[in-house]
């Protein structure tokens, strides 16, 4: 990048590390920036806390979303792929994703919906169900060292904040 490319850019290279550094006052914004993005902060703390738990559940060959997944659907039973999406918080794209292994392993089951023959739906299968009995204590032994260690009126704390993000109002899917 030339001195004039990178004037052009904000940023301002230092000598000898090849490497641009941004000039003020987009340096300062940046500091400010620094702890106080809420984005960042809860994906920090998301990877972290996935870490642990995929860690945990890596006996039974599953991971958190797969778990989550698993978890969902012995809950509430046969849905459709976009109801299961909205209600885990995540994309359709990124779900269809994470749903191929558990079909491909038998947990789950993906068909046309009974109802609408345009949607899919997703179940849980019995081999799902005793990969989930399986997880569940690997996952409460996660669960409860982290509240040994966090505070459990702190986790439940958290988990009420974390609920409480989902009805800011954003529609991060919206087509």
């Amino acid at each position: 990048m030339t001195d004039t490319a990178s004037a052009t850019a904000g940023t301002v290279p230092k000598a000898g590390d090849g490497q641009a550094r941004p000039k003020a006052p987009f340096a300062a914004t940046l500091t400010e920036m620094d702890g106080r993005c809420n984005c960042t902060a809860s994906r920090r703390a998301t990877r972290y806390l996935t870490a642990a738990y995929d860690k945990a559940l890596t006996p039974v060959g599953l991971r958190t979303t797969q778990f989550n997944i698993l978890h969902r659907l012995a809950l509430e039973g046969r849905t459709t792929i976009t109801a299961l999406a909205q209600r885990i918080a995540m994309d359709r794209t990124t779900l269809a994703t994470n749903l191929k292994p558990l079909v491909r392993d038998g947990l789950l089951i993906v068909q046309p919906s009974d109802t609408d023959r345009r949607a899919r739906a997703v179940e849980i299968t019995d081999v799902g169900l005793d990969r989930l009995e399986e997880a569940v204590p690997l996952w409460k032994a996660a669960q409860d060292q982290f509240e040994s260690t966090f505070g459990a009126a702190e986790a439940a704390e958290l988990r009420a904040a974390l609920r409480a993000v989902l009805e800011t109002g954003f529609d991060p899917w919206a087509e």
